[in-house]
């Protein structure tokens, strides 16, 4: 008998877990696909009852397509997150949950969910399964040609119960800390910045990682941003989709995990998944 094996490679294995203090301020997936024009041409009025139960609210969306970058961010670290989605008219249409929380967008070459209240990866795919669903009801496209999912987490001290003086060399590791594990000089840098693409062994995909320091808007706390953009670029047929996100959220923790230190780990209070809190 052959069994599988899960390839690791190449972020370490580690246990599954919910943090308490959860650092992500937004996840978003989104898959692309040869363009349609009938998405741009007419109003999406049968994608819309398929999906209005969940997203009841509707916004007509024909501004330029802006990246979303988080409020601190230092201008270098903005302009590497903009440059990841170049700027054009969208001429699409936002589908938005009761509650403000959920965000389903479908324009004539991608549909993409994102939300700034994730809980966890169950949660998010429920929400993802019936927009996806209607957009091959719907629109049939022949195939995608681009999956991604992008994790956004923002290290914010103060909210862990850490010290301001907690030097980041002692809560993230020194791959990811670099200059600011140097004590002599990590008290006088003001803006520290990276950015890494990294081959991923499965899907022909890759992440591409920013992180670097960011501060807080209202008290101009300094914190640390991980942004995680997964994906893959190779045609993907619509039955191989959900292998290639579950994939993509598998590696997303162990690279978040590699990422930290202990003590940062225990700090954001983890749970194993599936536990009762």
């Amino acid at each position: 008998m052959v069994h599988a094996v899960e390839i690791t490679a190449p972020f370490p294995n580690s246990p599954r877990v919910v943090y308490g203090q959860n650092p992500l301020i937004e996840v978003i997936c989104q898959v692309r696909f040869p363009t349609i024009l009938r998405i741009s041409s007419e109003p999406p009025v049968e994608f819309q009852e398929q999906v209005r139960s969940e997203y009841p609210v509707l916004n007509v969306n024909n501004t330029t397509a802006n990246i979303q970058v988080p409020q601190g961010v230092p201008p270098a670290i903005a302009t590497l997150l903009k440059d990841l989605i170049p700027n054009r008219k969208l001429g699409g249409y936002d589908f938005v949950s009761a509650d403000g929380k959920w965000k389903v967008t479908l324009t004539r070459d991608f549909l993409s969910l994102s939300t700034q209240e994730y809980r966890n990866w169950q949660e998010f795919r429920a929400h993802l399964g019936n927009p996806l669903k209607a957009l091959v009801a719907v629109y049939a496209p022949a195939f995608f040609t681009r999956i991604g999912l992008r994790y956004q987490d923002l290290i914010q001290k103060s909210k862990l119960g850490l010290a301001d003086s907690t030097p980041w060399s002692q809560l993230l590791r020194p791959p990811i800390s670099g200059i600011l594990s140097e004590q002599i000089v990590s008290d006088s840098v003001e803006e520290c910045v990276s950015q890494t693409v990294i081959r991923l062994p499965q899907f022909n995909s890759k992440v591409h990682v920013n992180y670097g320091i960011a501060r807080t808007v209202d008290k101009n706390e300094e914190c640390f941003l991980i942004d995680s953009d997964f994906y893959s670029e190779e045609r993907t047929e619509q039955n191989a989709v959900d292998g290639i996100l579950n994939y993509f959220n598998r590696q997303s923790g162990r690279l978040f995990r590699w990422c930290i230190e202990d003590r940062l780990h225990t700090a954001m209070q983890p749970h194993p998944v599936g536990a009762t809190v």
